[in-house]
């Protein structure tokens, strides 16, 4: 039985990929070999990892038949190309990007979800040996009502998100910055990641347009949400980008098939490990972006009855999408793979 692991992580230069070195080394991950893939660009830099320098390997060059599992984040259209092909050598690739999500031989796992997914993908032999991690804001959102789906059946929902730039990239983080910086220095400012200004603005825009209106930010959550809760859920949502550097809110409500007091509903998001309550009626008595980056847990707070309609329930959703919208998600599968399928990776 292999004991340590090896691991490589394409995109190990961009955002999510430097979140995941950085939890790797939080959370002691059982690592033989680490390897950092990027772009030929980016081949020869140095990341440290448990006190030694890494050396960053070009991804096109690199044979994965040294890896037992691949953490993918280097953008679909890369992922597109290089996940399968790492999958056929027989590593177990966890793919943070959005081109797999909605195919129907690869899982879609949010581990306190619907882990035990990975129970069927495991015993099946022709396995795609490719897993998928859900887009950032349907990751918490679908934490947060799966305890509550399980207590009441939710009928519909409607999620309008308030998104960091963090989403887009460091790119996207270093515009926000600069232009921040050139609004106080009374000087013109420069778009170039954003269709509007970012900087004291709000941006109802993430994706391209469908021809359905909706954008392709707000129709992951819509088809995330369904692939993974329950596909008779009806969903719809509105995302907005705002001048925050780290971490999702969602303001969310939710149509139950039966009533759910406050009370109630609390003490069910309570019993959840990864999920904490911070809901009291006065100043400050909720989470924010800003206490929640850098933290692992999905926070709800101002809960509360809908009474407009019948089993109306609203609340506030708060997480760190770069951590648990991403980086911690894809480690957290890779931790049960490693725990309870231990047998199927090892060569």
């Amino acid at each position: 039985m292999t004991e340590k692991f090896n691991l490589a992580i394409a995109g190990a230069t961009g955002n999510v990929g430097r979140e995941i070195i950085n939890i790797l080394e939080q959370r002691n991950f059982p690592i033989d070999n680490l390897y950092l893939l990027a772009s030929s660009k980016s081949k020869g830099k140095k990341i440290n990892f448990r006190d030694t320098d890494l050396i960053v390997e070009d991804l096109s060059e690199f044979d994965f038949s040294k890896a037992h599992i691949g953490l993918f984040s280097p953008g679909g259209s890369v992922s597109a190309e290089f996940a399968p092909k790492a999958a056929a050598k027989g590593c177990i690739v966890i793919d943070n990007t959005s081109y797999f999500r909605m195919k129907d031989n690869i899982p879609l796992i949010v581990p306190e979800v619907n882990g035990e997914v990975l129970e069927d993908f495991f015993n099946n032999e022709k396995r795609s040996n490719i897993i998928s991690n859900p887009n950032c804001s349907t990751i918490q959102l679908v934490a947060a009502l799966k305890p509550i789906h399980d207590a009441a059946i939710i009928n519909r929902i409607v999620v309008s998100t308030y998104q960091s730039v963090s989403g887009a990239g460091k790119e996207a983080m270093d515009e926000l910055f600069e232009q921040t910086k050139d609004i106080y220095a009374n000087k013109n400012i420069s778009k170039n990641n954003f269709t509007k200004q970012i900087a004291f603005n709000a941006i109802p825009h993430i994706g391209d347009f469908l021809k359905n209106g909706n954008t392709g930010e707000e129709q992951k959550m819509i088809d995330e949400t369904k692939k993974i809760l329950d596909p008779n859920i009806a969903v719809t949502a509105t995302c907005v980008r705002i001048p925050v550097f780290i971490s999702h809110g969602e303001s969310v409500n939710i149509e139950l098939d039966s009533p759910l007091s406050n009370d109630q509903i609390k003490d069910i998001l309570k019993k959840q490990d990864h999920i904490s309550v911070v809901d009291y009626r006065k100043d400050e008595g909720y989470v924010t972006q800003v206490e929640s980056a850098g933290e692992d847990q999905v926070y709800v707070s101002r809960i509360r009855q809908d009474n407009s309609i019948e089993n109306g329930i609203n609340f506030w959703i708060v997480s760190d999408n770069l951590r648990k919208g991403a980086a911690l998600n894809a480690i957290q599968i890779a931790e049960i793979i490693i725990s309870k399928f231990n047998d199927k990776i090892s060569r």
